[in-house]
């Protein structure tokens, strides 16, 4: 009994122990250690050369054209706008802008401040006004021209105008410059002067007078509207009578004694921008070269 008691309480005694021991934890095994890393073959390096810059070619700006001024009269706009293409191909780095008007308006412009280089007037009275102003001296003002007065008619003469006396003719329509214009001040010297010969008649200025339609601000507006028919004749220049009008318009000249010879003086602005610039342009208008261009135009050249 007492053996059989004893292998109990051995047999619990195992049971205890064996609830009590610490369980055991598989552990997962230690990763591979990386493999040594492939010895590599140390190349020594020069050291680096400091980097020469491509040579280029230094490209200089475009010199910007110095810009001359010329305020002229309308009557010359063809021959001057000749001269201005001669005198930019002497000087490539200079470039002539015009300003075409009547002188009249451009010795208002001056008188009023406008900036300019160079004036050329289509008579004395004005360039008279300008150094008045103070805009010109006096004595750098030369005549570079002369010019003269001259009917003209639309080419089919719808009213069949073949000489002087027929501007008295009632029914005839005219256009002249306004009398403050150079050209209009000489049409009306022109009708003083033909009352006093009796071919005319005392009452010839006051019929023609009588006829006229439209008083304009330049010689060219004059011409021009004689061309479109808005007129049966007009008094111009024979200057306008350029070559590439002459087959629009008839023609009758005016004797010099009872016409008046236009001329034309020139002068570099006494406060130019470009000072040196406007003498040469000047200059160039009053050599052989400048007085053979004008007078390709139909003007008078100066001796």
């Amino acid at each position: 009994m007492r053996n059989k008691i004893f292998s109990v309480i051995l047999f619990c005694t195992l049971i205890v122990l064996t609830a009590c021991s610490p369980a055991v934890t598989e552990v997962a095994p230690a990763a591979a250690a990386p493999a040594p890393a492939a010895a590599t073959a140390t190349v020594p390096v020069e050291a680096a050369q400091p980097t020469t810059p491509a040579a280029t070619a230094t490209v200089e700006p475009a010199k910007q054209a110095t810009t001359l001024t010329v305020l002229a009269a309308a009557s010359l706009t063809e021959s001057f706008t000749e001269l201005g293409e001669l005198f930019e191909s002497k000087n490539p780095d200079v470039k002539v802008q015009f300003s075409f008007a009547g002188s009249q308006q451009l010795a208002q412009q001056l008188s009023q401040g406008a900036p300019a280089d160079v004036f050329a007037s289509a008579n004395l009275k004005y360039m008279t006004a300008v150094v008045e102003a103070e805009r010109v001296d006096k004595s750098t003002s030369q005549i570079f021209a002369r010019n003269k007065l001259v009917v003209v008619y639309p080419k089919d003469n719808p009213a069949g105008i073949s000489q002087l006396t027929d501007l008295s003719k009632a029914g005839i329509k005219l256009i002249l410059a306004d009398k403050s214009v150079p050209v209009g001040n000489y049409s009306q010297q022109f009708l003083d002067k033909a009352i006093k010969d009796s071919a005319f008649g005392a009452d010839y200025k006051d019929k023609v007078l009588a006829n006229t339609v439209s008083y304009e601000q330049d010689v060219k507006s004059v011409f021009t509207k004689v061309v479109m028919g808005e007129a049966d004749a007009g008094i111009v220049y024979s200057t306008d009578i350029t070559t590439d009008a002459a087959d629009k318009v008839g023609r009758i000249d005016i004797p010099d004694e009872l016409n008046t010879i236009a001329e034309y003086p020139i002068a570099p602005v006494i406060d130019a921008p470009n000072p040196e610039i406007a003498k040469d342009f000047v200059a160039l208008v009053m050599s052989a070269e400048g007085q053979q261009v004008l007078a390709k135009y139909g003007f008078i050249a100066i001796p």
